[in-house]
């Protein structure tokens, strides 16, 4: 009787949050340990199932720099990254598209089909939902930056019940191109942006953004993450992730959070507890709700 007693609470703390975000648009970057066993990506798309069946509009933006990194060294490309981004050579980028739009999106999108959503993987070069501009004036070869993002399609997408999972390949600036290699977390931004998203959820292989000494800051703002940067506590692959959420807090989603995807489940304990997890970034200093 208390087990049964301790669901029905769990269940019953959970409405406040199903009514507060059901209808809205909640975008997922999904990647890092999150994809690293069947086991974890099953989990992951029974929560995005969860969610959809509870209303919610969730559009996944995907990463996969583990497996592109397998296949390159099988294929003795080298690879290598510059402030956390990939340096993309033609050759790397032939593998990127490939890992990215032919395997790992349609593994996932087939997980939630099977499971009952409604799914549909998608690349950003689909119906010129992503455009975008060489990084740096090409320093980093065919590593791009978005330009131009196309929600109308997303949102015919998302209105008619479907669940976008999107890899992030962007069209060049003609027909001939090979396409950009988009770093997923600051597509997931753009698109955030695009939508008008509620939140917009990174999943990561570490807890959240972490201080000197190693424990989870569970709130932060613009002006502390710069502060971060400058003492050096925030470097690597955090730094992109960080700008996307910045970008995204300052430019009309409501919150960025940033959670261990190596947890089982993290996406339901960060939408619909009290407590959550991982790291929350917002534009003002007052703490509030979820």
């Amino acid at each position: 009787m208390q087990k049964n007693a301790r669901v029905v609470k769990i269940l019953l703390d959970s409405l406040p949050f199903i009514r507060i975000f059901r209808g809205e648009i909640i975008v997922i970057k999904y990647g890092g340990a999150a994809q690293s066993s069947l086991d974890l990506k099953e989990k992951f798309a029974l929560d995005i199932v969860m969610m959809y069946m509870l209303g919610l509009k969730p559009v996944i933006i995907h990463g996969g720099g583990k497996r592109i990194n397998e296949v390159l060294e099988s294929l003795k490309i080298p690879s290598e990254f510059s402030n956390g981004y990939r340096v993309t050579c033609a050759d790397s980028m032939r593998v990127v598209e490939m890992v990215l739009s032919g395997e790992i999106n349609k593994e996932l999108t087939a997980f939630l089909n099977f499971h009952g959503a409604k799914a549909v993987g998608i690349s950003g070069k689909d119906a010129n939902l992503l455009q975008a501009r060489a990084k740096d004036n090409g320093a980093l070869g065919y590593t791009g930056e978005i330009t131009k993002v196309n929600p109308e399609f997303l949102l015919k997408t998302i209105n008619e019940g479907f669940v976008p999972v999107i890899a992030p390949i962007a069209n060049g600036e003609n027909a001939r191109h090979l396409g950009y290699n988009i770093n997923a977390d600051l597509c997931a931004c753009h698109i955030a942006k695009a939508l008008k998203a509620k939140k917009v959820i990174f999943l990561s292989d570490i807890p959240g953004v972490l201080d000197e000494n190693k424990e989870l800051i569970s709130s932060l703002t613009p002006s502390e993450i710069k502060e971060l940067e400058s003492r050096g506590v925030i470097s690597g692959g955090m730094i992109p992730k960080l700008e996307a959420c910045v970008d995204c807090v300052e430019n009309g989603v409501q919150k960025a959070h940033i959670i261990d995807g190596r947890v089982e489940h993290s996406l339901l304990l960060e939408l619909f507890t009290t407590q959550g997890i991982g790291t929350e970034i917002c534009n003002n200093t007052t703490k509030e709700n979820k």
